[in-house]
């Protein structure tokens, strides 16, 4: 299998850090190849502008949409645009591993969401009409690959339960699991989040370890994220709506769930 690791942490010498060597040498111990985006030694540029088109925007002025869809169609994308592309086309099953920052990904990694899910690959794909919005929600580019979220935290567990202050974990996930990987097609599997990591002592990280070798060595067989398909029958389109009929009562990110 083909596995790319999208990695963002500051520090080498980091849990983070830690967490990714080992989810390299486990996959390659186990005969997969493993490719590794490291946005902080790669010096990531964040910004999605003007400059990542290769002669400028098309107009007078800088239109993301617009400019993103002219690169992309006409091989105008910045280098290490292109590049990470490929590296998504290349791989079975995309790993993102971050620590949580502020309710989300460092920004680092966002700007990767920015700039690589350009308009015509991670979205703008497909029939736009009365009967169908596009090739996305479950289809799209990348359909048929898997993706996992490796989190860090350093709250504790209780904090992201169903009543803690902090709100639900796979809240705080859906804008990222549904939004931007299940969105151009990913089948999502459940996230591995590791709480309270300053409490992290030998003991806890050969548990944390163990763990992660688990859900590495499941990642082609375990059951994904049961998400709605858009253009399978449950939505109302062009509106975009759930029918009346589905998830009867229910409201917010669970209704979204199969």
């Amino acid at each position: 299998m083909n596995l790319l690791i999208v990695y963002a942490h500051p520090e080498a010498q980091s849990l983070n850090g830690a967490l990714k060597d080992f989810t390299v040498s486990h996959l390659q111990a186990a005969g997969h190849q493993v490719q590794v985006s490291d946005l902080y030694a790669m010096q990531w540029k964040a910004q999605f502008d003007a400059d990542d088109i290769v002669g400028g925007p098309q107009g007078q002025r800088f239109d993301a949409s617009r400019d993103s869809q002219y690169a992309y169609a006409n091989g105008l994308q910045s280098a290490d645009i292109a590049a990470e592309q490929d590296k998504l086309r290349w791989a079975d099953t995309v790993i993102f591993q971050f620590p949580l920052w502020w309710f989300s990904m460092p920004a680092i990694m966002k700007g990767w969401f920015d700039r690589v899910y350009a308009y015509g690959f991670g979205y703008g794909v497909g029939e736009h009409s009365d009967t169908r919005w596009g090739d996305r929600y479950g289809e799209g580019t990348l359909a048929g690959k898997r993706a996992m979220l490796v989190v860090t935290t350093g709250g504790w567990e209780s904090h992201y339960s169903a009543r803690g202050i902090n709100g639900p974990i796979d809240d705080i996930l859906f804008p990222i699991q549904h939004g931007m990987l299940f969105y151009p097609g990913f089948a999502v599997l459940p996230p591995l989040v590791i709480y309270r990591t300053s409490r992290m002592d030998a003991q806890r990280y050969a548990s944390v370890q163990q763990e992660l070798a688990e859900r590495l060595d499941g990642l082609a067989t375990a059951a994904p994220i049961p998400y709605r398909a858009q253009n399978r029958g449950d939505y109302l389109i062009p509106a975009l709506t759930l029918k009346d009929e589905v998830a009867a009562g229910q409201s917010g990110f669970a209704a979204h769930l199969g």
